[in-house]
């Protein structure tokens, strides 16, 4: 094998849903959109009307993706703040592509990568196979610590700053607008570049929306990611990627080697989905969805969970980030929580030091309300014979 696959282990999210495709285990384990959420009759007219026009969405596309969805797209992140043109829209197979092709595009072995702490694994996984020195910086709810990345930066000639900026995975805390004015400031200043991640954002529940770092900065030194699988569906692998052109150009050629361009269907349908309305009909009525299911998972977790134990409450997204005591270690917890029916993620691999054994990643959006308190109850009980 190549040197780069040293060290690199399978993604953990992909190997505990292995264990949860029994219909008995609730699992909180994946970030997965709920199934009910998924808008099915629309997908199925349009891609009927689809068929029924030009086939001509069956030949090769262009790597940049259909000109009609990246206006779209254009549109649509200036809604965040963002102003681009179609010219810096890159279609994306899936946003965590963007995070790959950025990699390729600026990284070279030994450039330095700095994270959130904690920070999403398969980041983590993708920056390794890079071979970045990742460094990680802490924060608090209303995100990193500036002072420390400003110190970090400036040590280690960071290349690229990592961040997502709404309620992060795993932890769901979102960034304030101090900190991201402050983060957009400090790209110019000390010359590395953000890439602001932000599969959720559209995913609010209570609160106010801030700008992206993205359009703080306006696109000067950084790179916006979203993507279609938390509003509309996974399955689509469609996503997006914003920022300066020639890192947008960089990005297109190294897509060219990797899988030439997204699925044309894919993209033809999340179009129509923008262009008939459905979309903006559609992502409110799964927020109501999801948050009344994490309401639901808050008030499970404050009746069963002890009280040296702590929570995040998160404003959207689809995760709650749960703190023990460090004297559990909630990886050998999962074993037993399996064994009574319920999964989640342990939080070791969200770091890199190899800490974060006394925390867990919760996801809300996939189970049902009673499976949500049948399985915070199984993961309570669980926690108490643990103290026995």
């Amino acid at each position: 094998m190549a040197d780069r696959m040293q060290g690199m282990s399978g993604n953990i999210i992909r190997e505990i849903l292995k264990l949860t495709k029994k219909p008995d285990i609730i699992s909180f384990a994946g970030g997965l959109p709920s199934p009910d959420s998924f808008p099915v009759e629309e997908l199925r007219q349009i891609a009927g009307d689809i068929f029924a026009g030009d086939p001509g969405f069956l030949q090769y596309g262009t790597t940049e993706g259909l000109p009609e969805l990246r206006e779209s797209l254009a549109a649509w992140v200036a809604e965040v703040g963002i102003d681009a043109h179609s010219d810096q829209v890159l279609i994306l197979t899936g946003s965590q592509q963007g995070i790959d092709l950025a990699c390729k595009a600026l990284l070279n072995p030994g450039d330095t990568v700095i994270v959130e702490r904690p920070t999403y694994l398969a980041a983590i996984q993708i920056f390794k196979m890079y071979g970045a020195n990742i460094v990680a910086v802490p924060g608090d709810e209303r995100g990193m610590d500036l002072e420390a990345l400003a110190e970090a930066a400036a040590a280690h000639r960071a290349k690229m700053v990592y961040i997502i900026s709404n309620f992060q995975n795993p932890s769901g805390i979102t960034w304030s607008l101090e900190k991201r004015q402050q983060l957009a400031a400090l790209a110019d200043e000390l010359g590395f570049i953000i890439v602001e991640d932000d599969p959720y954002g559209r995913l609010r529940y209570s609160g106010s929306s801030e700008p992206a770092v993205s359009g703080l900065n306006r696109l000067k030194r950084s790179l916006y990611l979203g993507s279609f699988s938390k509003v509309v569906s996974p399955g689509l692998r469609i996503g997006y990627a914003v920022g300066p052109a020639p890192l947008i150009r960089a990005m297109v050629i190294g897509k060219q080697g990797t899988d030439v361009h997204s699925s044309n269907l894919s993209q033809r349908i999340v179009l129509e989905l923008m262009r008939r309305g459905i979309l903006a009909r559609h992502i409110p009525k799964i927020c109501a969805q999801y948050g009344m299911k994490r309401d639901v998972m808050l008030s499970a977790l404050a009746e069963h969970l002890p009280a040296q134990v702590s929570w995040t409450k998160p404003a959207g997204g689809l995760f709650i980030w749960v703190t023990l005591p460090q004297k559990y270690s909630v990886t050998k917890l999962l074993e037993r929580a399996v064994e009574e029916k319920v999964a989640f993620i342990p939080g070791i691999p969200f770091f890199l030091d190899g800490s974060g054994d006394n925390c867990m990643r919760l996801n809300f959006s996939n189970a049902s309300p009673e499976q949500i308190r049948t399985g915070i109850a199984r993961i309570a009980k669980v926690i108490a014979e643990a103290d026995k």
